[in-house]
């Protein structure tokens, strides 16, 4: 014989939110630091963000994975050249205008790992 449950609604902390929204946890109204966040509510912010949520993404403060992707280098690569902080969307783009010697490096190292990886998925698709 099966019972039915109630579906609880899936969960998540925070921190894993705001890793799926791409924002940095604690640029986040207090009450997204201290409460959970469901499954449909994460949906909801995807679909239709609030203007804290819109500000956030726009001017930052941007995680390190974020900032990496909008320098088009990887997360070592800001950690070799000494940034581990977050930056807001002025710095990145400072540090784009500035065009500094590491950042030319790291994104010509990043070029060449994307042809590698492109390269060996090439050859594990012809085998």
């Amino acid at each position: 014989m099966s019972t039915s449950k109630a579906k609880t609604p899936q969960t998540m902390k925070p921190v894993t939110a705001a890793k799926k929204l791409g924002i940095l946890l604690s640029a986040a109204p207090a009450e997204f630091q201290e409460g959970v966040v469901s499954r449909d509510e994460l949906n909801a912010l995807q679909a239709d963000p609030p203007s804290w949520l819109a500000d956030l993404r726009r001017m930052g403060p941007h995680p390190r994975q974020v900032v990496a992707a909008k320098l088009r280098v990887s997360a070592s690569g800001l950690a070799r050249a000494g940034i581990t902080g977050p930056l807001t969307t002025a710095e990145i783009e400072t540090l784009k205008a500035e065009n500094p010697d590491w950042l030319e490096r790291e994104r010509a190292i990043q070029t060449e790992v994307r042809q590698e990886e492109l390269r060996l998925k090439q050859q594990r698709a012809k085998a």
